[in-house]
């Protein structure tokens, strides 16, 4: 076997666990069915403004392993995310914090928005779903406002049929601070991430356009072990069932105005518009540029041929989950990112598993 590391996928988990074991000594060869590395988190240089192609993706994180990493291989910006929720027209700050309390309720100080939030949460001491964890939380307004036609649009449920935990990671804040993320570390690799991502794989072979499917007795044998990133469902050829994804469809459009709405990302979160968002791209790393880029993003159903972004953790895709994980032979595959493991995570998240996979292995 000519390598010790066969990396299906070169994006943030492969391309992690490729550096780590790399600089380990071991000898790596990757291969990624699309014409690109860097995965969802590939950017693409247009008119001087490094458009996000797969939606936006800001790093944060609170892990100073993690932050050195990525910054052995960027410098990044100093980028906040900050966005606006429009409502039926109407603009609001969010995550939910003081200003939103001042835009609906005329509410200025701490101790009114708690006062308010006490009178409009519905209580439930025991919640079952999104849409009962967020009224124990904020009440019927704010969830009319920003979570329940949002969320229906971007998942095709009604909130009373997810989990709770897709909305429990945005913040809600008694202050003025409108910033998304809590993380002491945040910001855009300048130059965008696929630069990023090919200085990390400086020095290690890859083949694009190569799908493993297609010959994978041949890949499998080229490598004592198999770093696997792909959907596990396709792994084992959908022995127990097709599981569900969330899938997105992005229209973009090109201005010669120097901006188009002030802000990196607006949220649409009322379903009169079919859109969920959109991205102005150069918000992320020059907003001077005379031009401007703006993405409109769709959720869609998830089928065949499309890219998966979000799993849909319903209780029958995690029993199939489940079954699938029984199925790995683990002395020849580890298996690890979003598809493998079939879970959202963030991009520091993505790198902490494959720091830990590694250490694990080594």
């Amino acid at each position: 076997m000519k390598y010790d590391f066969l990396i299906v996928g070169a994006g943030l988990f492969g391309s992690t666990f490729a550096r780590l074991a790399t600089d380990k000594g071991y000898k790596c060869f990757i291969i990624d069915k699309r014409s690109h590395i860097a995965g969802n988190c590939y950017t693409e240089n247009v008119d001087n403004i490094n458009v996000h192609k797969y939606g936006p993706h800001i790093f944060h994180t609170n892990n100073d392993d993690i932050w050195n990493f990525v910054n052995q291989f960027s410098e990044f910006n100093n980028y906040e995310h900050r966005i606006k929720a429009c409502n039926n027209g109407t603009l609001y700050s969010f995550p939910i914090n003081l200003a939103t309390f001042n835009e609906l309720w005329c509410i200025n100080t701490a101790s009114e928005a708690q006062q308010k939030l006490e009178e409009v949460r519905i209580r439930n001491d025991n919640p079952k779903n999104l849409e009962e964890w967020i009224l124990d939380k904020v009440g019927e307004r704010l969830y009319n406002t920003f979570v329940k036609e949002y969320t229906a649009k971007q998942w095709n449920k009604d909130p009373k049929d997810l989990p709770s935990f897709i909305i429990k990671r945005i913040p809600i804040r008694l202050t003025f601070n409108d910033n998304y993320f809590n993380d002491e570390y945040q910001g855009i690799p300048i130059g965008g991430y696929t630069k990023l991502f090919e200085r990390m794989l400086e020095g290690i072979p890859i083949a694009l356009e190569t799908d493993y499917f297609a010959d994978r007795d041949h890949y499998d044998g080229m490598a004592k072990k198999v770093i696997y990133t792909g959907a596990i469902d396709e792994f084992f050829n959908y022995a127990f069932g097709e599981m569900e994804w969330r899938s997105l469809r992005f229209e973009s459009n090109h201005f010669k105005n120097r901006d188009y709405q002030g802000y990196a990302i607006v949220n649409y979160t009322s379903k009169d518009v079919d859109y969920t968002r959109i991205i102005e791209h150069k918000h992320f790393e020059n907003p001077k540029i005379e031009n401007t880029i703006i993405t409109k993003e769709y959720p869609q159903d998830y089928e065949r041929g499309l890219d998966k972004f979000y799993p849909i953790n319903t209780d029958q895709n995690e029993y199939m989950l489940q079954k699938y994980r029984e199925l790995i032979n683990h002395d020849k595959y580890l298996f690890g990112g979003r598809l493998a493991e079939y879970k959202y995570y963030d991009m520091h998240q993505v790198i902490g598993s494959a720091m830990k996979r590694f250490k694990s292995f080594v």
